[in-house]
């Protein structure tokens, strides 16, 4: 079953109460969504999978990719979603290597997400809107900003997709910019 978008809203929220997190969901959310869309995907799939991808992390953070399998498999999702989930641990958490295009975007653009969020915190506008790949590029090669982003995973993601780091920068922050207002970001 591909539950409705409510339904996972729902159920991520009864997992993370936490703000950041719910924001963070929202965010990769908008971007799986964004690349359905360019890549040819089903959107509300990629949706689902973008807003659920981190489920389990609040409450059984020791347990991350594994508990959320277990928690959506009992509630009868469809077994793309949970492994479309769980396969952004790939070689941190869990040894589920992404295979689908879905499963790639996902990889890759979880840390990135991150980056960017804390990039346009750092403008004066605090926008999404007004920020431009050239300044990403400059934070991300910056190793101090963002520190706990994982550039190599970015990197290697981003040849998973077959694209530039460039061109999967530049569509994460377009993804991130049709959710702004979510975000806090607009």
């Amino acid at each position: 079953m591909i539950p409705e978008r409510e339904e996972a809203w729902a159920l991520l929220v009864e997992y993370n109460p936490s703000e950041a997190l719910q924001k963070h969901a929202l965010a990769v959310e908008g971007v799986m969504r964004h690349f359905a869309r360019k890549l040819g995907g089903d959107e509300q799939l990629w949706g689902i999978v973008g807003l659920l991808h981190d489920l389990d992390y609040e409450r059984f953070p020791e347990q991350h990719c594994k508990k959320e399998m277990e928690i959506m498999t009992e509630k009868g999702y469809d077994p793309v979603i949970v492994r479309g989930c769980a396969s952004h641990g790939h070689g941190v958490c869990i040894d589920l290597a992404p295979e689908s295009e879905m499963e790639k975007v996902l990889y890759t653009i979880d840390e990135l997400t991150g980056l960017i969020t804390a990039a346009a915190i750092m403008r004066p506008s605090h926008s999404v809107m007004d920020l431009e790949l050239k300044s990403v590029k400059k934070k991300y090669k910056t190793k101090g900003f963002a520190a706990g982003v994982d550039r190599e995973l970015i990197q290697k993601g981003a040849d998973l997709l077959g694209m530039s780091l460039d061109e999967v920068i530049e569509e994460t922050i377009l993804g991130m910019r049709e959710v702004a207002p979510a975000l806090g970001l607009g």
